[in-house]
């Protein structure tokens, strides 16, 4: 897992084949004016989710990994809480499918990180993670996520 902000994402270029052209799309699109929805930028490779939604109780949710894809899930307007847990022996609660590239854990995060404007997260597969918190009140969320394939094609 790596947090940090998009000013700084040269830094992290270099730690996947898939990240220039992820980060290239993040720092040359204008992500205010994308409607929700999905966007290619390098085929099955590399492709964005424009998200749009209200921020949600931890109570309600579960941490989920991928295993196909790398998630850099970008803040583009609003503010969340992101759950966290250190890859370990968690509870799988449904168990991975392929065709999604998803599955859901029981147990509770063992931590929380604020997701600002600005912000990225970078998910590797086995990374345990719950976006989409709210921090008090439910709020408006614009985020992007960019999904890199971990054996690039």
């Amino acid at each position: 897992m790596i947090i940090d902000h998009l000013k700084r994402a040269h830094i992290y270029r270099h730690v996947h084949a898939g990240f220039d052209k992820a980060f290239h799309y993040l720092e040359t699109t204008d992500l205010q004016a994308l409607p929700a929805g999905k966007y290619i930028i390098d085929g099955d490779n590399i492709f964005a989710i424009v998200q749009e939604y209200d921020t949600m109780d931890a109570a309600t949710e579960q941490m989920e990994s991928h295993k196909k894809y790398i998630d850099i899930q970008y803040m583009i307007q609003g503010t969340e809480l992101v759950g966290h847990a250190i890859p370990g022996a968690q509870t799988i609660s449904k168990p991975y499918e392929d065709e999604t590239d998803f599955m859901l854990f029981a147990d509770a995060p063992s931590f929380f990180t604020e997701m600002n404007e600005g912000t990225f997260m970078i998910f590797f597969p086995t990374d345990p993670h719950m976006p989409c918190i709210k921090k008090g009140e439910a709020g408006k969320v614009k985020k992007v996520v960019v999904k890199v394939n971990v054996v690039m094609q």
